[in-house]
Formats: C-alpha cells, sequence, structure tokens
C-alpha cells in the first residue's frame, strides 16, 4: 500500500516563528507551503521550498483567507469569482518562488476556514477549483473526503487527492470536529497512528460516536502549527514503515 503525508507549513511570519518545519520535513512527502495572506511571507516561502527540496518533498500552495490576525481561521463571506483570482494569486505568488529555486508547485490544498466553509458549500469549492485550473489544469486539488470541493475537481477535470487528517477527529456528517471543541484534535501519537491505521485497514473514517463513513483517502494531514506535529508525525512515519506502507509524493502518488 502507498500513501501521502501532507503537512501545512511554511505558516511562520517576519520575525514570529510557527512549528518545526525542519524536523517535520523529515516525516512528509508534501508540504502545503502558506502563501502570505493567512502566515507565511516571501523570505518564508523560499526558506519552506529549500526545505521541501533538501528532502525531497513535493510542494503545494496553501491559499486561505486574507486573515494574518486569525491565521485564515475566520470565515470570510466573499464573491465567488474575488475567491477564485485570490486563490490563483496565491498560487502565482508561490509559483514563481519556486520557480526562482528550481522547484515547481505540483498541488493546491485550501486552508482553515476556507477550506472548512468550501467543504459544503459548492460556489466555494468552484471557486478554488476554477482558481486552480486557471494557473495549471496539471495541479492537484487536495479536498477533504466527502466534500464539495472532491466534487468540484471531478466537475473541472482536475485530479484531486482525498484527504483525511492525522491529527483531527469527525463528527456524524464526515467533517471535523469544530476547533471550539475540547476534543477536536489528536495530540497523542499512539492515537494518532492508531487512527490512520484504522482508516486504512477498513476504508473507512468514524466519528467520535463510532459512525462508519466509508471514503477513499490518497493523503493525510497533519497540521504544522500544532505543538505536538513533529512527534505524531515521527511515530505514524515509523508506524507506516513497519506495516509496510510506503510513504511517496502526491505526483508520485497519483501518478
Amino acid at each position: 500500500m502507498n500513501i501521502n503525508i501532507n503537512a501545512d507549513i511554511g505558516e511562520s511570519y517576519g520575525k514570529y516563528t510557527i512549528g518545526a518545519d525542519a524536523q517535520l520535513m523529515k516525516s512528509i512527502g508534501s508540504a502545503n507551503v502558506a502563501c502570505g495572506m493567512h502566515a507565511g511571507d516571501p523570505s518564508i516561502m523560499v526558506h519552506t521550498v529549500r526545505l521541501a527540496l533538501e528532502n525531497q518533498v513535493s510542494i503545494g500552495a496553501h491559499p486561505g483567507f486574507n486573515d494574518i490576525w486569525g491565521f485564515g481561521r475566520r470565515q470570510i463571506r466573499m464573491n465567488p469569482k474575488d475567491l477564485e483570482y485570490l486563490v490563483t494569486y496565491q498560487i502565482g505568488a508561490l509559483q514563481a518562488i519556486a520557480g526562482a529555486q528550481n522547484a515547481r508547485v505540483t498541488h493546491v490544498k485550501p486552508h482553515g476556514a476556507l477550506n472548512n466553509m468550501a467543504h459544503d458549500l459548492e460556489d466555494y469549492a468552484m471557486a478554488i477549483g476554477r482558481g486552480i485550473k486557471a494557473v495549471d489544469r496539471d495541479l492537484i486539488y487536495v479536498a477533504n473526503v466527502g466534500s464539495q470541493m472532491s466534487l468540484a475537481a471531478e466537475r473541472l477535470g482536475l485530479r484531486v487527492a482525498n484527504e483525511s487528517y492525522v491529527d483531527r477527529r469527525y463528527d456524524d456528517n464526515g467533517k471535523m470536529l469544530s476547533r471550539e471543541l475540547d476534543n477536536a484534535m489528536i495530540t497523542d501519537p499512539k492515537e494518532a497512528v492508531e487512527h490512520v491505521l484504522r482508516i486504512l485497514e477498513t476504508g473507512a473514517i468514524y466519528s467520535v460516536s463510532g459512525k462508519k463513513i466509508p471514503c477513499k483517502v490518497h493523503t493525510f494531514c497533519i497540521h504544522g502549527d500544532e505543538p505536538t506535529a513533529v512527534p505524531v508525525a515521527q511515530s505514524l512515519r515509523t508506524a507506516l514503515n513497519q506495516a509496510g506502507i510506503q510513504v511517496l509524493s502526491l505526483p508520485e502518488l497519483m501518478r
């Protein structure tokens, strides 16, 4: 079995450091790099791209709302056309940074509140997809399993990688629990490993109430801003190696 592990990364800003990116890069196959709206800046983006190259990790754009103060986790209602252009803008910024380092952007994964809203809202999911397609129709659209984003990718003729989370719990609708709930995050490495292996073994995600929701998962995400991201990622990578499950980059997996 082959899978991908991705991480939301490059989310520092100016002199403020968020996450242990250099350590986390050693355990993942793909990096979702913040593009300067919810986090990140040109220097951070260059540094993150270089780290990805050093660790042979594929590079993706991680576009979010223009919301530095809220780290992109506050919902913003936008005209879908404006959202489409905002996504294209952020992908283009990372493409320019990556190209200057002789690297290329291969996927796009929405961040935070944008990702949560596009899970349910068809107009947002389609706007993101159009923003991706306007840049490069070969980019992989990373989308929550069972979301409007997966459907939008199919409608637009984009490749889609269905995503679940290493460090998040689910409700009965197959959506991530709200971060306002105390049990939204999985911070214990052992529990995170058991969570991922269960999904792989049964072909389903499970809600906190025990509901089984069948799905096909291509990639598992780790939130790089979480203090436990590195030990969770290291434990998961070790467990996958022991189980004979290979971690590939997204382009390799989706080829």
